[in-house]
């Protein structure tokens, strides 16, 4: 099997790994899913994710097609490198191979104005035109015209809120402090038009490759908050050269007056669906979001 018969049968690639006629290399990088590089018989390798045969529930259904669309989606402005998605089946995603390199400072700037110019691109609506995953959870992508503000607190915030008190991650009290700062969420400022975004784009999900380029993988990708790709990009200790990230980022593209202080509201998107994914291990990143986020409140409209 070549790239020129996968492209033409991509329906086939699961018999060919069945048989062992593909040779299949364990890798990381497949987030939840188990990944493999696939090296086809001209030499050409690609990366495939399946869902992993230990798990306690069957692949979700939309669940490689949602990535595929994202992905698609994300390629479409010709703006930042995203694979490109070879095969898309309902138990499989293989995506062309990007070969790993290091970390460097022009990689790191040239990404920061790619992205601004994927969120230029736009999109009509909140949301997306197809079903919606973030992690393993269900993500509601339902187009909504918006604003932005009233859009991310019904259909980012509450939803992962209610998943974690219902699991025991969150305590009454704590879903009492991020339900004031969900109803205080018009104070912050900041409303834009959608922009393109990947979606989860913590730092685990940019690819550092050899061709000195930043790739986007693993998105959860629809209509959102330009900022909020940003402030994601700030968790867990951040990407290497952030600080020339965001410095071409804002060249390319500055941001609204009190961005600063809206990061923590951003990124407990993120965080509330880690406590639903993982469970009260990651309390305190919600709690401490949620406070940071209410003191910047009625100070967001002063770019510090």
């Amino acid at each position: 099997m070549d790239l020129a018969y996968l492209r033409a049968h991509p329906e086939h690639l699961p018999t060919f790994l069945t048989h062992q006629r593909i040779r299949e290399t364990p890798v990381s990088g497949g987030g939840i899913c188990a990944a493999s590089r696939l090296t086809l018989d001209d030499g050409h390798s690609i990366f495939a994710k399946t869902w992993p045969e230990q798990a306690a529930r069957p692949v979700p259904e939309d669940f490689f097609a949602t990535e595929a669309a994202g992905l698609r989606w994300l390629r479409e402005p010709g703006t930042v490198a995203v694979p490109e998605v070879v095969v898309a089946l309902p138990e499989l995603l293989a995506l062309d191979w990007v070969e790993p390199g290091e970390p460097t400072p022009e990689a790191a700037e040239r990404f920061g104005r790619e992205l601004a110019g994927l969120h230029r691109a736009g999109t009509p609506t909140f949301g997306a035109e197809w079903p919606g995953f973030i992690g393993a959870l269900p993500q509601d992508n339902t187009p909504d015209p918006g604003p932005w503000s009233a859009w991310f607190a019904r259909r980012r915030l509450m939803p992962y809120l209610k998943m974690s008190v219902d699991d025991g991650a969150l305590s009454g009290a704590d879903a009492s402090l991020v339900e004031e700062l969900i109803g205080r969420i018009g104070e912050f400022g900041g409303d834009e038009p959608p922009a393109r975004i990947h979606g989860d784009l913590w730092p685990g999900n940019l690819l550092w490759g050899a061709d000195d380029r930043v790739w986007l993988v693993d998105p959860a990708a629809h209509g959102g908050h330009r900022e909020t790709d940003l402030a994601q990009l700030a968790l867990f200790g951040g990407p290497s050269h952030l600080d020339r990230m965001m410095a071409a980022y804002r060249e390319a593209w500055p941001l609204a007056d009190g961005w600063r202080e809206r990061v923590p509201l951003h990124q407990l998107h993120l965080l509330l669906v880690h406590t639903a994914l993982f469970g009260a291990a990651y309390r305190d990143a919600v709690v401490s979001a949620a406070h940071s986020a209410l003191g910047g409140a009625g100070r967001a409209t002063v770019d510090r």
